[in-house]
């Protein structure tokens, strides 16, 4: 990982010399819309509503470049969301509150991901992700999104990236801005969501120590240290604390003041949706070992 000088913060590692990816979801010209309806490859896709993956998720050849920042070849993928964008998890109620299109971190089709994700988060691993808006999608910034997370089987995040406004909260300039949170929401890094400008991060988690730490960058310019290595407070330590890695989008509610209380408190079910499509642009999302603290 290319990373610079910041205060107090140092570091300079090389991807190919020092680090290993552990899992490559830059996406490959010859990957199709075809292998993602089948989950074929490193993606996971069946985190979506009632259509095909495809129609939620887009491989753009070279109509939009990637990420300046790494030299492989890949695709942008565009993610979106739309009212047809409500998941139903197994034999549950359908998840009505929300509005979901994501992609998982797999190694193939088939694979045992909870072997998956206990190899690709253990010592110290490194999240990287690009993201950018589409300005004829665009979000509605008084809805919460949570966009790039790591989830555990008990429905929390090691750590998120989080756009527009908290729920329940009131709408405030912070909406507009990309934020990485905690385990349990502090918001350890803010920036200004830029438009029609790539947002690069790397998220490094020390799963022994418990910590995060946030290195970022815009367009081709070098990461940069941003935050310091803070302790992740309430996150578990072992098998389950380790889950899976997702990006894409989910969009919160509103409280629907109609409801009872115990429906606006069910996020989940319950809530307002306004609009239709909207959606990111992803690139340079893999995940590196990082062997010691960066």
């Amino acid at each position: 990982m290319r990373v610079i000088a910041v205060g107090t913060f140092f570091a300079f590692i090389s991807l190919s010399r020092a680090t290993r990816v552990l899992w490559d979801g830059r996406a490959p010209f010859n990957y199709t819309e075809a292998d993602l309806d089948a989950s074929d490859g490193p993606y996971l896709s069946v985190v979506k509503g009632t259509q095909n993956a495809s129609h939620y998720v887009s491989f753009l050849g070279h109509s939009v470049a990637p990420t300046p920042l790494w030299a492989q070849p890949e695709q942008t993928i565009l993610s979106t969301i739309d009212n047809t964008s409500i998941f139903t998890p197994g034999s549950s109620p359908p998840q009505t509150g929300f509005r979901r299109g994501e992609i998982i971190a797999q190694p193939y089709a088939g694979a045992n991901r909870t072997i998956f994700d206990s190899e690709i988060e253990t010592g110290i691993s490194t999240f990287h992700f690009s993201i950018q808006s589409v300005k004829a999608l665009p979000l509605n910034y008084t809805h919460e999104y949570q966009v790039v997370w790591i989830e555990p089987t008990d429905g929390t995040h090691v750590f998120d990236l989080q756009i527009g406004t908290p729920f329940n909260t009131t709408p405030s300039a912070a909406s507009h801005d990309l934020k990485i949170r905690t385990h349990n929401r502090t918001v350890i890094f803010s920036t200004p969501f830029v438009p029609e400008q790539w947002h690069n991060f790397a998220v490094v988690v020390d799963w022994t120590r418990l910590t995060v730490r946030t290195f970022y960058s815009i367009g081709a310019g070098h990461l940069s240290a941003v935050s310091p290595t803070v302790a992740n407070t309430g996150v578990t330590s072992g098998a389950d604390g380790q889950g899976e890695f997702h990006f894409g989008i989910l969009k919160l509610p509103l409280i629907d003041p109609s409801q009872p209380a115990a429906e606006q408190g069910d996020v989940v079910h319950f809530g307002i949706q306004e609009g239709d499509k909207e959606g990111l642009l992803y690139s340079g999302v893999f995940v590196e070992g990082a062997g010691t603290e960066i």
